[in-house]
């Protein structure tokens, strides 16, 4: 392994089970000492951001302060498996991770869990929170808010008549905050909406994400991270039905009679009729994240996902250096085994993340070491707000929280409106199982 620094959902009792029991351990005061469990939150109240984080961005962690998919995670520069090929030239995103979406095994990364503006990306937690949730013959009536919407839209007008399932293409394909924000309102509001999101990534132990508006318009605290990316789309191409969504190539927008001609709309995802096996990808962009995507491909039965955050179009896009990404995958052998992995829930990541001890150091290198080096660390440690680091009645009392979160789940934060049943099942499946297991007040617009 070289480092340089700078399967299916759990059942909710064995989640239940093994949350209090890290939660029990906690109150008995065995065990190191904790970082501060509050969770990140955003603040509509502060400016927008209008431009990245100097520097490297918060790092992100599991509540109890440890790192979520293994140590070798806890980077801020590059980790990649051992026994690879050399990573490709021209990737140049401050942040980024290659992982098989079948094992999970995460195969290189940079600043895997550093907290970066998502931008349109997070629209990926949206369609994975919401498309359960929702009836898709269910009509939205568009309005002025709608119209009024900043960034990118996809032209939903006032008294217009939109279908959920169109919404959701809307959403995905043409990148529309009016269609966002459409949903949301169907869903019961942006509040209860943003509640969901939240519920649904502390739900599958994406606990660098912090959403702060369904279509990943800026707002101060708002995040994710090139590891929470990556678990959000494993999901959504699990799942057939938020697959068929992101490979969906045209939709047609009605007309509205007097206010707009109907209209074809494409998929604006550079990879899926470019490059061979792609599943879908979601672009992104804002003045605060820059460049951001996420995408994943299937190729002789492998399946990879890979996310680039934080990044320019020159040299090459956030598309371009995802391409690259995965033909270095596809270049690994199928058996590599990963410097970490995607977890399957919150519950596992809460039961097997342990805190790091260690403390930040400041320089950051500009390139990886020789193999075999696996502690360079770089500039910039946990976003733990400079809080002390608490034990006991507070720490357990987080992970039971996440505990509602997960078992619960995100479904009582959302009032489904009535109609005809959904098609297919009524919950999505979880991720698939590992070999050897059973059975933005700037625009977020594409790149």
């Amino acid at each position: 392994m070289l480092v340089a620094g700078s399967g299916g959902r759990r059942p909710p009792a064995a989640a239940l089970a093994a949350v209090v029991l890290l939660a029990s351990v906690l109150l008995l005061g065995t065990g190191p000492a904790l970082a501060d469990p509050a969770r990140p939150t955003v603040d509509p109240t502060a400016p927008t951001p209008t431009a990245p984080h100097p520097g490297l961005p918060p790092q992100g962690s599991a509540p109890g302060g440890g790192t979520v998919g293994g140590e070798e995670l806890d980077t801020r520069g590059l980790v990649v498996a051992d026994g690879t090929p050399p990573l490709p030239d021209g990737v140049v995103a401050q942040g980024w991770l290659v992982a098989d979406a079948l094992s999970g095994e995460v195969l290189a990364a940079r600043d895997p869990h550093g907290r970066y503006y998502p931008a349109s990306t997070l629209k990926t937690l949206t369609l994975l929170t919401l498309l359960p949730l929702l009836d898709p013959a269910q009509v939205v009536e568009g309005t002025p808010e709608d119209e009024q919407v900043e960034g990118s839209r996809v032209g939903l007008v006032t008294g217009g008549r939109y279908p959920v399932s169109l919404l959701f293409q809307a959403l995905v394909l043409q990148s529309g905050n009016d269609a966002a924000n459409a949903l949301a309102r169907a869903a019961g509001g942006v509040d209860r909406t943003l509640e969901a999101m939240n519920a649904t990534a502390a739900e599958i132990g994406a606990f660098d994400t912090v959403a702060g508006t369904p279509s990943g318009l800026d707002v101060a605290g708002q995040s994710s991270s090139p590891y929470d990316l990556a678990l959000v789309f494993r999901r959504l191409v699990a799942d057939p039905a938020t697959l068929a969504v992101l490979t969906t190539p045209t939709a047609q927008m009605p007309p509205v009679e007097g206010r707009s001609p109907g209209y074809q709309i494409q998929n604006q995802d550079p990879l899926l009729t470019t490059y061979p096996g792609n599943l879908g990808g979601k672009t992104g962009f804002t003045d605060a994240a820059r460049h951001t995507f996420v995408t994943a491909a299937e190729r002789d039965g492998r399946r990879l996902v890979v996310s680039v955050m934080a990044t320019e179009n020159v040299p090459l896009r956030a598309a371009d250096q995802a391409r690259l990404l995965l033909d270095w995958g596809f270049a690994t052998a199928p058996a590599t085994e990963g410097v970490g992995r995607l977890v399957d829930s919150g519950a596992e990541a809460l039961a097997a993340a342990e805190p790091t001890t260690a403390a930040p150091t400041t320089a950051a290198p500009t390139s990886a070491g020789p193999a075999g080096d696996r502690s360079v660390p770089a500039a910039a440690g946990r976003d733990d707000g400079g809080a002390p680091a608490v034990v006991g009645i507070g720490l357990a009392a987080a992970a039971l929280a996440v505990v509602a979160a997960t078992v619960v789940g995100r479904r009582r934060a959302v009032t489904r409106t009535p109609g005809p049943p959904a098609p297919g099942p009524p919950d999505r499946p979880g991720p698939p199982d590992r070999p050897g297991t059973a059975g933005t007040a700037s625009p977020s617009t594409p790149p």
